[in-house]
């Protein structure tokens, strides 16, 4: 640890953050808080899943963002015909006849799974071990991944032909889940003016993968206090219909509510939300701040919530 104390590790941290986003700023115009979102994830060791429609930039905005940090990138297009040894890699025989690994592109610090949706389960469940075990397994032997890793994942939510929903067991993997919006008018005037000229912003590299751990392991170290992680647990609690905290939205609206791994996303993001605002510990205003990405893709509706069309956004802004 290159920091003289944990202060000094958090005032780094903050620089370091809004040099990343500056630097994100030159490319992609507006969506800051998805930005946020995004680098919150990285910062927790934790993946994300990104749902827009075509056209928003999602692709551009994670290229960016691992075009600012000094890892290596590689994106996968996620197709029908994909299969899991295009993803982790295969056992090839080499010239003298022997098995040899060749490892396929989930070796890398930020991997970019494109349309993740449009791939069949057997295809996406290759991710699983990586994304939980920073490990693949190949032919019964164990291959670790280098460290950071972090799968940034893109999904179109209008267009289903074609398309393979991701398992609830998967979904869970990921620490957030980020809508993107349409942007608004004047943002889109900017958008078409630094987009139709010839001139490309080169991104600058501003974050190393030794920072970005340090970083992780700052987020872990920083003081909770135990009515804060209450607050959390009750309001995951509340979303599980028939549980002892269980409100009447929640037995009303919901078929199923969010697990254990949705109390340690809202902790540890709200940690990070902390430390990006300048504080060194993390008060209720902070797990309301991270509330909506943790839960969104962890709880499921019921028929009356889709009949009376009320969303998982909706809900989950009662509960809070």
């Amino acid at each position: 640890m290159k920091y003289s104390s944990d202060v000094e590790a958090a005032e780094a941290m903050k620089v370091a953050y809004d040099k990343i986003r500056s630097e994100i700023g030159n490319v992609i115009i507006g969506q800051d808080e998805v930005v946020k979102g995004l680098l919150t994830a990285i910062f927790c060791q934790g993946h994300c899943l990104l749902v827009g429609v075509p056209g928003l930039a999602k692709t551009l905005l994670i290229q960016t963002i691992a075009s600012s940090l000094d890892l290596n990138f590689n994106r996968i297009q996620f197709t029908p015909d994909l299969m899991p040894s295009d993803i982790l890699g295969s056992e090839t025989l080499d010239q003298n006849r022997n098995f040899k690994f060749i490892k396929g592109p989930v070796f890398a610090n930020i991997i970019l799974a494109d349309e993740i949706n449009r791939t069949p389960p057997k295809t996406q469940s290759a991710l699983l071990e990586a994304m939980q075990e920073y490990s693949v397994t190949i032919a019964g032997a164990k291959h670790a991944l280098e460290r950071p890793f972090f799968v940034l994942a893109t999904q179109n939510p209008i267009e289903q032909e074609g398309t393979y929903p991701l398992p609830e067991a998967q979904l869970d993997r990921f620490m957030f889940m980020i809508q993107l919006d349409y942007p608004s008018y004047a943002e889109e005037v900017n958008i078409v003016k630094n987009t139709t000229n010839d001139v490309r912003y080169q991104v600058k590299k501003v974050v190393t993968s030794e920072e970005i751990m340090d970083f992780q392991h700052l987020v872990r170290r920083v003081p909770v206090t135990d009515h804060v992680i209450e607050y959390a647990v009750k309001l995951v609690h509340k979303t599980r219909p028939a549980a002892g905290l269980a409100v009447k939205d929640t037995n009303d609206y919901l078929d199923w509510g969010a697990g254990p791994r949705a109390s340690q996303a809202l902790i540890l993001a709200a940690k990070c939300n902390a430390l990006l605002s300048g504080k060194y510990s993390p008060d209720i205003e902070d797990v309301k701040a991270v509330a909506l990405p943790v839960l969104r893709h962890r709880i499921i509706r019921n028929f009356k919530a889709e009949a009376e069309g009320i969303s998982v956004d909706d809900i989950i802004a009662r509960l809070v």
